[in-house]
This record gives structure tokens, C-alpha cells and sequence, in this order.
């Protein structure tokens, strides 16, 4: 009997001791709600919005022997860099007055901007109605509709055409505001028959189909007018710009970008050359669009409108988001030392590479930029730190840029087995 009393207490002892432990370390171990939490949770969707990160695109850096960063705008939750200028459009609106909660905001785009003011309008009580040309990645539509936007498709004409998809949604805004202000009016007049006190009014009657694309509730419409709306170059030299400035430690020799309405090459190079102003700021340029020209020979002109090969307006190129054919008042804000042309090729072949390379799977505007990049290392040589925008990634270009067949139709199937498209060797 004595071994087992003995082992017994042996049990006992080590019950007790494990015990003892067991509420020592429990009573040492801090709170979980006591931990310091490194960063605080982001405000809703608004609060996810920039602050995005600065890599390193390894397989360009290491060819060419320059720091290649590219800015990766893609991880908005827009996924794009256009979401940033979505919020800064509404937010001056709502604070000028322009534009109230349940009103409509308007625009013409190619898609990005579009889905971006798609996105976060319902954060401001506030809905979106876009028009864009047809020729433009259906996916797009397809995307924008499952937003809860309201798309119209037209065809592609010039600016100065009364029905290019810029006008259309300017006009649009305009509609919606009459529309508010006619049913504000008939409130009105029911009210005044409820106290005996009603008027005749004159007001214009409102088609079916134009009211269709309005609701019963609707306060009215603001047309957002990204090409021109100054907002735009605000977002970036406010945010985008001190966030490369902050992620490099200032350490930036160039800044290249694309330019459709030009607010993120004016924002960004603005800001860069006001804090260093020995950063170069350059501009890529697609096929088509006259801003090569104007930035290197001050004159808007295109090679296809002198080769009398232009198909359609405003250009031909499968690169959306970027070149255009006039001076937007963002462009003008623009601070630039040079400009480099790119081809639909060189785009559709980068993208590829950079695929296959590094797992980035951008889309046609992000992979021009990096063309640029490519050209401004050359240009400058090795040793620099080049930064760039990754504007969006290739989930919205499948029916055109990463379309086999389509890029067959155009000559543009992709082929390259490293760099040798831009002499890289």
C-alpha cells in the first residue's frame, strides 16, 4: 500500500504545481485588450482608399539597372487610382453645395473613374449614372451595372460632337437637376392644393425615357467632369504625391505616368519637383494621342493624322484610360521634362513579361507606364530610382488586352521571351 500512497502524493504534488503555474502564467500574461493595436482600423470604404504600396518591380529594376517602383494604385478598393479622384470630386461637391445626398453624380469615362465614382457615391448617399463609349471593354459595363450604376454606351465621336460620352453625361447632370427641380415643384403644388392655395405652373414635361434614368427622389445631378474638374490634380498633389515622396525617404530621380485627363502626372509631378526640383517628371504617350507631340514640339499633331491612317475617334489604341487630343485644365498643372512614345505592342509584350516575371497582372495603362520606365532608365542610365503609377490590374481588360483573339485581329499577339521589344537585352 505504501508505493501507492507514495505515488499518490506525487500525483497530488504535481497536480498542485501545475495548477500554481497554470494561474501564475494566466495571471502574467497581459489582456488581449490591453494589447497597443499598431494601427487602428480604417473608416469604412472611404478609409481603405490610397496610402497604397511602393514596390519594387524586380525583373525591370535588375535589367536595367535602375530602382524601378511602381505605385500600386491597383489595390484601391475601386481597384484603381481613379479612386482617389472619385472621393475628392464628391467631397468639394458636397461642400460647395454642388451636389447634395440622393443626388446624381454624372460622368464620361472609359471605365476606371466610372467604377471608382460607382464605388464610393452610396457612401455619401448619393447614386451614379455613366456614359461611355461602346467600343470599351464590355466587362466594364458589366462591373459598373452589378455597382448599381446606370450605363448608357455610345459610340465614339469627336469631343466636339454634341453626343461624344463626355457631353452626353454633362447633359445628363443637367437633366437630373431639372428633373429634382420639377418634382420639387410638383410637391409643391400638391401641398398648395392640400391648403387651397395652389398655382398653375409651366414647367416642362419630362419624357418617360429621360425620367427613367432618374429616381422618384432624386435631388439632383453634378457632372463630375474629371478631365477638367481640378479636383483631380488636387487629389494627387494632396495624397498620391506625399506618398511616394514619404515611401521612397525622398529618394526619386524621375516620376513617369501616362496622361488621360492628366491629373496624376500634374498632381504627382507638381508635388515632386516643389519638394526636390531636380526630379524629372516625363509623360508615355500610346499610339494616337497628340501629347507626345505638344510636350516635345509644343504642337497638338499625331503621326496617323499626318499618314492620314486615323480610324476613328479620338485614336486608335487598344490602351485604355490614357492619351487624348486636347489640353485638359488638369494637364496644364503638369510639370514635365520630356515625354517617351509607346506602341499597343510594347504594352500587350510588358504586361506578358511582367506576368510571368513578377506575378503583376496589370492592365494596359499600368503596363504602358512601365514602358516608361524602361524608356527613362535608358534615357538617364543606371543608378536612378524611377517611380510609377500601377493604375489598375488586368481584371477589367479581359474581352480586349488579354483577348487572344482580339489582339490576333490587330497583329498584336505577344511573343517575346524577355525584354528585346525595348532592346533590353
Amino acid at each position: 500500500m505504501a508505493p501507492v500512497r507514495t505515488t499518490g502524493a506525487v500525483v497530488a504534488a504535481i497536480s498542485v504545481t501545475m495548477a500554481l503555474l497554470s494561474l501564475f502564467l494566466y495571471k502574467s500574461k497581459p489582456s488581449s485588450k490591453k494589447l497597443p493595436s499598431k494601427k487602428n482600423p480604417r473608416n469604412g470604404l472611404l478609409g481603405a482608399i490610397g496610402n497604397t504600396p511602393l514596390i519594387r518591380i524586380n525583373s525591370l529594376s535588375e535589367a536595367t539597372g535602375c530602382e524601378i517602383l511602381g505605385k500600386c494604385e491597383f489595390l484601391n478598393p475601386g481597384g484603381s487610382v481613379k479612386d482617389r479622384v472619385a472621393v475628392k470630386i464628391i467631397e468639394e461637391a458636397l461642400e460647395s453645395g454642388d451636389l447634395a445626398p440622393g443626388g446624381v453624380v454624372t460622368e464620361g469615362s472609359v471605365g476606371s473613374t466610372a467604377i471608382s465614382l460607382a464605388t464610393v457615391a452610396p457612401a455619401y448617399g448619393c447614386k451614379c449614372h455613366v456614359v461611355i463609349p461602346d467600343d470599351v471593354a464590355i466587362e466594364k459595363s458589366q462591373i459598373l451595372e452589378a455597382l448599381g450604376a446606370t450605363v448608357e454606351r455610345v459610340r465614339p465621336v469627336s469631343i466636339t460632337h454634341r453626343d461624344h460620352f463626355v457631353n452626353v453625361a454633362k447633359r445628363r447632370a443637367s437633366e437630373a437637376n431639372e428633373f429634382a427641380l420639377k418634382h420639387r415643384k410638383d410637391d409643391a403644388n400638391q401641398r398648395g392644393v392640400a391648403n387651397g392655395t395652389t398655382e398653375k405652373t409651366n414647367g416642362f414635361q419630362y419624357d418617360e425615357e429621360k425620367q427613367s434614368l432618374f429616381s422618384r427622389n432624386c435631388t439632383g445631378g453634378y457632372f463630375a467632369d474629371q478631365f477638367e474638374n481640378l479636383a483631380n490634380f488636387r487629389a494627387h498633389y494632396e495624397a498620391t504625391g506625399p506618398e511616394i515622396w514619404e515611401q521612397s525617404g525622398g529618394n526619386v530621380d524621375v516620376f513617369v505616368a501616362g496622361a488621360g485627363t492628366g491629373g496624376t502626372l500634374a498632381g504627382v509631378s507638381k508635388f515632386l519637383q516643389e519638394r526636390n526640383s531636380n526630379i524629372k517628371c516625363f509623360l508615355i504617350d500610346p499610339p494616337g494621342s497628340g501629347l507626345f507631340n505638344k510636350v516635345t514640339r509644343g504642337v497638338m499633331y499625331t503621326r496617323e493624322e499626318a499618314e492620314g491612317q486615323r480610324l476613328k475617334n479620338p485614336f486608335d489604341t487598344i490602351t485604355e484610360g490614357i492619351g487624348i487630343n486636347r489640353i485638359t485644365k488638369n494637364f496644364m498643372m503638369a510639370k514635365l521634362d520630356g515625354a517617351f512614345r509607346g506602341t499597343d505592342k510594347e504594352a500587350v509584350e510588358m504586361s506578358r513579361f511582367l506576368m510571368k516575371n513578377d506575378g503583376l497582372f496589370l492592365g494596359s495603362s499600368s503596363a504602358m507606364n512601365c514602358i516608361g520606365a524602361v524608356r527613362a532608365a535608358q534615357s538617364i542610365g543606371p543608378g536612378h530610382t524611377i517611380v510609377t503609377i500601377l493604375c489598375d490590374s488586368g481584371m477589367r481588360h479581359l474581352s480586349k488586352f488579354f483577348s487572344a483573339d482580339y489582339l490576333s485581329q490587330y497583329g498584336l499577339t505577344p511573343s517575346a521571351s524577355g525584354l528585346e521589344f525595348l532592346g533590353v537585352g
